[in-house]
């Protein structure tokens, strides 16, 4: 790791989080790049509250803030709060992993007076330092984007594999009786499914895959499943567990993501859409395999030795689309639940 060029060295470091849990898994290089880069400050991660908790186990954080905004006029009062949140802490430094104008503007209200990031969203007046991103931010994994930002403003040079995630230990705990009160059997393999994706059905492997699938695992292998997701996702867990005929258990919306994270490092294997419990079960090194339709594994596959993108790579993809265009989803229909078997045995999840 290079030390930062940036002077005087800063003390009281702020981090504002990206949005979405995938990626903040894959701006977690970045994030240790910072604090290797300024060992002695104090650092700081401002993060949305559904998501806060993923950092539960990261003890070289210093605080996490955690924040919401209502939507509406009813969340002026929400953003008032949370620029006096970063004035009341004195930072003298904010690294902005979001590209958005609200999270420039935060800073430059709090007068933080050292402001880093990308000059994107009309942003760059209320950047101090800012740089716009270069061909390895663009054409390579994500997470190179937020280090190559982290090197182009301060700096600092970071490891694109240095993205594990530890588990809080009271987290593993509770996932541990939840998984002795709702496994239906008390030997075998457990595998993780996600089965859903926010960002639309083009990301979305079928309910039959996942049902075969299910099933497959427990007449070959003698595996159990467990269904993650968000609470919105829990009608879709539910009906893939009805559909199959073994069975699985559901977890969707019972969990926080520093529990998710936990209960992923409690299963032998993952395998389910491009969504953030992918990138979490790759960052707590579990064998995980990615099913991959209308977005691009280069760009957003799970990271580490242990992780498995599976692509079709059609001639109509990746078309970044959030539904398919010709109506037949076949990037996703021609990986089969044998596919996805395959390559967790060769991962070692089911052996």
């Amino acid at each position: 790791m290079a030390a930062s060029t940036l002077f005087p060295s800063p003390r009281n470091i702020l981090i504002k989080e990206v949005n979405w849990l995938g990626d903040i898994i894959m701006s977690l290089p970045a994030l240790r790049a910072v604090r290797h880069g300024f060992p002695s400050a104090r650092l700081t991660v401002l993060a949305k509250r559904d998501l806060a908790s993923i950092f539960d186990g990261a003890t070289w954080i210093d605080e996490v803030i955690p924040y919401s905004v209502a939507p509406g006029m009813s969340g002026i009062a929400d953003r008032v709060r949370i620029v006096a949140e970063i004035r009341r802490r004195d930072f003298d430094l904010a690294i902005l992993f979001p590209n958005s104008f609200e999270s420039a503007l935060w800073a430059a209200m709090a007068r933080v007076p050292r402001r880093v990031g990308y000059a994107t969203d009309a942003r760059r007046l209320m950047l101090t330092i800012h740089a716009r991103p270069g061909t390895a931010a663009i054409r390579s994994h994500q997470a190179h984007y937020w280090l190559e930002m982290v090197r182009a403003t301060v700096g600092i040079e970071g490891d694109a594999d240095d993205f594990a995630l530890k588990v809080h230990e009271p987290n593993a705990e509770k996932m541990r009786a939840w998984l002795a009160s709702n496994r239906k059997r008390n030997s075998g393999k457990l595998i993780a499914l996600a089965p859903g994706a926010a960002f639309g059905p083009a990301k979305e492997w079928s309910a039959d895959h996942y049902a075969t699938l299910i099933d497959l695992l427990a007449d070959r292998y003698g595996a159990e499943c467990v269904m993650l997701g968000a609470p919105a996702e829990c009608p879709r867990c539910e009906e893939i567990a009805q559909r199959s005929r073994t069975g699985a258990i559901v977890a969707a919306g019972s969990t926080n993501a520093g529990e998710l994270a936990a209960l992923l490092s409690l299963c032998d294997g993952f395998a389910g859409n491009d969504s953030g419990a992918m990138h979490v079960s790759a960052a707590v090194g579990r064998p995980t395999v990615g099913i991959f339709g209308s977005t691009n594994p280069l760009r957003t596959g799970p990271m580490g030795a242990s992780s498995h993108a599976l692509w079709r790579h059609l001639d109509c993809s990746p078309c970044l689309k959030r539904t398919c265009r010709f109506g037949h989803y076949n990037c996703l229909r021609e990986i089969s639940a044998q596919d996805v078997a395959n390559s967790l045995a060769e991962l070692g999840a089911l052996g």
